[in-house]
């Protein structure tokens, strides 16, 4: 008898094949799990610790005294005897104004006030013999006094053509050279107070309450790496309505490494709460994820993991763990899915 194969029956035949490889793969590879060899591994738990809410905030590190120097009187500038990085000590010269004009009004200021004393003593003079009136010499007396006030107020004038540093500090700015024109208000350079600085910063309306003058709050300065204890010196009573933020001041210890202007991050510690932690070296990244073994009948499961808070040794677990639970904390790099493990 002949048999006819038609090719549903070639079609069946293949499929059958191919499910037979496939269950003997599958078979295979778990032969292959049951053969993985054991490995020596370190475990610790999965333990609550009392962790603190921090909220990081953004500052700058700035002098607590700075000063903007502009000038009093218009005039060119003849001399400034100062540069960028200059250190002044109080009253030095920084700036010098031409004040021809002035010098002309002090003269004439001057000359006018002589004239009304001496006019003032010819007067005095006479009243002694009665040859004047008490009303005249009261009047010269006022003369007198007007022309006294008008050449101080000139001299003083005169003075504000020489500005010179307030504190002792250095140039961080300098907008004018000599040459140049002085207007009253306008800046010409920037002076600051070294080894004396803090730290500004905004902090969210809804924690002006819990921050009071004398708190101390940890500073981090990236540029330098840098961690130190601030003081809060200055809390505004008032928030921004725009930002929502309230500005404070925290001062700082001097620091060679500091200077103003520099970026730096300032924590808030709020309230404390309960949080997992496991030992940081039990958690292991591959890609954009974290895993970590847990020990459990002897064998290693692979647990996917949320972490959260990093510190000296150990790492916050959001989610993927319980508590109690046994981690495997070294020799977990090359650990699989099920392999069997021995705690040394």
């Amino acid at each position: 008898m002949k048999v006819r194969i038609t090719p549903s029956v070639i079609f069946i035949i293949m499929l059958g094949m191919l499910l037979s490889g496939c269950e003997k793969e599958q078979t295979g590879t778990g032969e292959n799990l049951q053969t993985l060899p054991t490995a020596e591994v370190t475990v610790g738990k999965v333990e609550k610790r009392i962790a603190e809410n921090q909220v990081e905030i953004v500052g700058t590190v700035q002098a607590v005294v700075q000063a903007e120097i502009s000038a009093k009187i218009s005039g060119n500038i003849v001399a400034m005897p100062v540069d960028l990085g200059s250190r002044v000590k109080q009253g030095e010269l920084l700036v010098e104004i031409s004040a021809g004009e002035i010098s002309a009004q002090v003269q004439q200021a001057k000359a006018q006030l002589e004239q009304a004393r001496r006019n003032l003593l010819r007067e005095e003079n006479l009243l002694k013999k009665n040859a004047a009136t008490p009303e005249m010499v009261k009047s010269l007396q006022d003369s007198a006094r007007i022309a006294e006030a008008a050449y101080r107020e000139t001299i003083t004038m005169l003075e504000y053509a020489r500005v010179t540093a307030p504190f002792t500090g250095i140039v961080t700015r300098k907008h004018a050279n000599i040459g140049d024109l002085a207007t009253p208000g306008k800046p010409l350079l920037n002076i600051e107070a070294e080894n004396n600085l803090q730290v500004l910063t905004d902090i969210p309306e809804a924690m002006i309450l819990q921050i009071n003058k004398g708190d101390r709050l940890k500073v981090f300065v990236p540029s330098v790496g840098l961690t130190v204890e601030g003081t809060v010196a200055e809390v505004s009573p008032t928030a921004d309505p725009s930002s929502r933020t309230a500005p404070i001041k925290l001062r700082i210890p001097a620091d060679e490494k500091l200077r103003s202007g520099q970026f730096a991050r300032v924590t808030l510690a709020m309230a404390q709460a309960e949080t997992l932690t496991v030992p940081a070296a039990a958690v292991v990244s591959f890609g954009q994820m974290q895993k970590v073994f847990v020990v459990i009948d002897g064998k290693a499961r692979l647990r996917l993991v949320r972490t959260g808070a990093q510190g000296d040794d150990y790492i916050e677990i959001l989610s993927g763990l319980e508590e109690e639970e046994t981690v495997v904390a070294g020799g977990n790099h090359m650990l699989l899915d099920g392999q069997p493990v021995i705690v040394q």
